[in-house]
C-alpha cells in the first residue's frame, strides 16, 4: 500500500511525524510513504488552493517534499508531480495539534486535504489530537493519538464505507483529550456544533499607528449535541465521522421546489 501523508501544521510539526509512524506501520513498509507538507504553517484556511499563485516544491529528504502551498495544495502537488507514475493507495492529512471536531472541521486545512484528495477520487483520512487540561502537560500530547491511530485507522479500512461516486466519502478522526489509556472505544459520529462559539476578531493598533485584527477562537470544551463527534470526544471516545465535499442540503431540496 503506497500512501500519501500531509498535515496543515507544517512540513516540521510534530503531529507528522507521529502520522507518518502510524503511516509506515499501516503500509509495512517505509518506502511506501510519501510526505507532502506545507512549508510553513497553514491552520484555518480550509480546502483553499493556490489557483493564482505558483507554489515553490522542495525535496527535503528521499520521498519528502515541501511545498509553498495549502495542504490541498499538497495533496494535487503529491498526486500529480511527485507521486504521478505510482499514486497511492491512500491519504492520510494531521496529526493535527488541536481538534477538528464540529465547526472546526469547515475551516480546517487537515480537513481540507483529506476532502481534495476524495475529490481526486483518492481514499482519505483526516486525524487531529483534541487538547485539554489532560493532554497539554503529558511529555506527549499526541500520545493518545500515537496509540489508537494505527488500530481505528485498520478497523476503518478493513470495515468502513468506501465508495468511488462523484463525491466520494472521506473520514475525520478526533483522538480525545485524555491519555491513551483512559480511550474507552471508538465512536461512529456525526459533526457538531458548538454553540455561540463562532470565531471573531480583536482590533489592535501597530506602534506604526497602523490597525490590525486578529482572529479569535473560542473554549473548545463546551457541550454539543449528544452524539456528535466533539460530545463523544470529551466523553473519552475516538469520533469517526465519515464526510462528503458535497455542500447541497438535500433535506431542503424537496421544500424548495415551492419556488419553481
Amino acid at each position: 500500500m503506497r500512501i500519501l501523508i500531509t498535515n496543515d501544521d507544517g512540513i516540521n510539526a510534530p503531529g507528522l511525524a507521529v502520522l507518518e509512524e502510524i503511516a509506515i506501520a499501516l503500509a509495512g513498509d517505509a518506502t511506501a510513504v510519501w510526505t507532502v507538507a506545507p512549508a510553513f504553517e497553514q491552520s484555518g484556511v480550509g480546502h483553499c488552493i493556490s489557483y493564482t499563485r505558483p507554489m515553490m516544491i522542495s525535496e527535503m529528504a528521499e520521498r519528502r517534499y515541501a511545498a509553498e502551498g495549502s495542504p490541498a495544495d499538497c495533496v494535487l502537488a503529491g498526486l500529480h508531480d511527485v507521486m504521478k507514475d505510482a499514486r497511492p493507495d491512500l491519504v492520510l492529512s494531521g496529526v493535527n495539534r488541536g481538534n477538528n471536531a464540529a465547526e472546526n472541521a469547515v475551516y480546517s486545512g487537515t480537513v481540507g486535504a483529506a476532502m481534495e484528495a476524495a475529490l481526486q477520487g483518492v481514499p482519505a483520512v483526516a486525524l487531529s489530537q483534541y487538547y485539554g487540561p489532560k493532554t497539554r502537560d503529558l511529555p506527549d500530547p499526541f500520545e493518545c493519538a500515537r496509540t489508537h491511530g494505527l488500530p481505528v485507522l485498520r478497523r476503518l479500512l478493513d470495515k468502513g464505507v468506501w465508495t468511488q461516486d462523484d463525491y466520494g466519502i472521506f473520514y475525520n478522526i478526533n483522538f480525545p483529550p485524555c491519555p491513551g489509556s483512559e480511550v474507552r472505544g471508538i465512536r461512529a459520529a456525526r459533526q457538531g456544533f458548538r454553540r455561540d462559539m463562532g470565531f471573531g476578531v480583536q482590533p489592535h493598533t501597530a506602534p506604526s499607528g497602523r490597525r490590525f485584527l486578529w482572529v479569535t477562537g473560542a473554549p473548545q470544551h463546551e457541550p454539543t449535541s449528544p452524539g456528535s463527534d466533539a460530545d463523544v470526544n470529551l466523553q473519552g471516545y475516538v469520533s469517526v465521522t465519515p464526510m462528503r465535499a458535497d455542500l447541497t442540503a438535500h433535506d431542503a431540496l424537496e421544500a424548495l421546489k415551492a419556488i419553481e
